[in-house]
C-alpha cells in the first residue's frame, strides 16, 4: 500500500478539520468539583453527577479531561475500581448519542490512563454478546424503555421514523435501546439504570448542541423514569426531576462544554 503525501498527510490534520482531541483546561477540575458539591448539597449521591459529568467531556471529546475527572472521584481503590466500571458504561452507552470514534478514542485513553490495580481489575468478560436465547429478552427491553421514555407519544415516533427509513426504528429499538441503553439486570454495578441513562442523553444532546427537540425529549424522558421509580440516584430525585434539577443539568453541562471547548464550542469541537 502507497504512503500519504505530505499534502494529503496536512490536509487530514489541517488544523480547522480539529484531528485531535481537546486538551485538559486548567479549571477543569474546580468546575467538576463544583458540580460534585452542588450535587451533594441537593442530596444527590455520586452516579448523578457522574453520568452527567462523564458523558459531557466524552461529547466535546477531551480524554485527559476524563482521566482528571476519574481521580477527583476516587477516594479510595474500592471507589477508584467503582467508579472506572461506572464511567465506561457510561461511556459505552454515549455511542447511541455520539456515534463511535470519541468513544472508543475515550474508553482507551482512560483504560490506559486508570492506576494500574484499578485497570486489572476490570471486567474482561463481553455482557452485551446477542445469541438466539437473548433476542426475546432483548426485543422486550427495547420496547420497555422505549415506552418509558416516550409514552404517551411512542407509536407515533416509532411511525415518524419508520416514514423516514423503514430500518431506522428497527436500528434505533433493537441495537441501542435493546442491546446498549437499557441494563441487564444485576450485570452492571454499579448500574447505568434508567434515570442515570436520560442524564447521559441530556448531557450528550445538549453538549453536541442543534438538537434541542431531542433534548425535550429526554428532560420529559428523566422526569418520567423518577416518577416511575427509576434507579436510587439519591435523596435528591425528586429535586432531579422538576425545573430546579433539570436547569442545574443543563447548566453543569454548559458549563463543561464552556471549560473545555469555548464559548462556541460544539460536538465538532
Amino acid at each position: 500500500m502507497s504512503r500519504f503525501s505530505p499534502a494529503l498527510k496536512a490536509a487530514i490534520n489541517a488544523p480547522f478539520a480539529r484531528s485531535g482531541p481537546l486538551p485538559a483546561p486548567d479549571n477543569i477540575t474546580a468546575i467538576y468539583s463544583d458540580i460534585q458539591r452542588e450535587a451533594t448539597s441537593n442530596s444527590l449521591g455520586v452516579l448523578p453527577w457522574l453520568a452527567l459529568t462523564t458523558a459531557a467531556t466524552m461529547t466535546v471529546n477531551s480524554p485527559a479531561s476524563l482521566t482528571l475527572l476519574h481521580s477527583l472521584a476516587s477516594y479510595n481503590p474500592t471507589s477508584s475500581l467503582q467508579n472506572a466500571a461506572f464511567m465506561r458504561e457510561v461511556g459505552l452507552k454515549t455511542i447511541s448519542f455520539n456515534g463511535i470514534p470519541r468513544a472508543l478514542n475515550q474508553l482507551v485513553h482512560l483504560r490506559a490512563t486508570l492506576p494500574t490495580e484499578t485497570a486489572e481489575q476490570l471486567s474482561t468478560t463481553p455482557t452485551r454478546t446477542l445469541t438466539p436465547e437473548s433476542l426475546e429478552q432483548v426485543e422486550t427491553r427495547a420496547k420497555g424503555l422505549w415506552n418509558s421514555i416516550y409514552d404517551p407519544h411512542s407509536r407515533k415516533l416509532e411511525a415518524k421514523l419508520k416514514a423516514a427509513h423503514p430500518d431506522l426504528p428497527v436500528h434505533i429499538l433493537s441495537n441501542h435501546y435493546g442491546s446498549l441503553l437499557s441494563d441487564f439486570p444485576g450485570v452492571h454495578k454499579p448500574a447505568v439504570g434508567r434515570v442515570l441513562t436520560s442524564l447521559v442523553a441530556i448531557a450528550c444532546l445538549r453538549a453536541q448542541t442543534g438538537v434541542g427537540p431531542q433534548v425535550v425529549s429526554h428532560i420529559y424522558g428523566l422526569r418520567k423514569g423518577i416518577n416511575e421509580g427509576g434507579e436510587e440516584v439519591g435523596e435528591g430525585e425528586k429535586w432531579l426531576g422538576g425545573d430546579e434539577g433539570n436547569l442545574w443539568a443543563l447548566g453543569a453541562v454548559d458549563r463543561i462544554v464552556e471549560a473545555i471547548a469555548g464559548k462556541e464550542g460544539s460536538f465538532a469541537s
